[in-house]
């Protein structure tokens, strides 16, 4: 997989690399399994701080994309898909928008417990 990431962009390097890596998986380029590229090679061919490619890897780990092991390298989770990124992206959405709206955390969970419905 070629990554590309643009300094002139007002999103992060970090948050073009985690979105390259979820279209990945979304269309088939990333499979369950596969490995991603090492976090220090990835920055170099990328001419970015190794620690920027690690922050997109973290974001990618905590939202159930990868998984990272000691020493190995990072993976895509077996159970990482399509229908997962697209939920995950989803969520982030509607947290944004609640905060917004000025809801908290426990009233976007009473809201999803009943269903959305009001």
């Amino acid at each position: 997989m070629l990554f590309v990431v643009d300094a002139a962009l007002t999103v992060s390097l970090a948050a073009q690399i985690a979105v390259q890596v979820r279209s990945g998986v979304v269309n088939g380029e990333l499979k369950p399994g596969d490995r991603l590229p090492p976090a220090r090679d990835l920055a170099k061919s990328l001419r970015v701080n190794m620690h920027t490619v690690l922050r997109a890897y973290a974001q990618l780990r905590d939202d159930g994309v990868i998984e990272m092991r000691q020493g190995r390298g990072a993976f895509v989770r077996q159970d990482a898909g399509a229908g997962l990124i697209r939920v995950t992206e989803l969520v982030a959405e509607l947290m944004n928008e609640a905060r917004k709206l000025g809801l908290t955390q426990p009233d976007i969970l009473r809201l999803i417990q009943r269903g959305g419905a009001t």
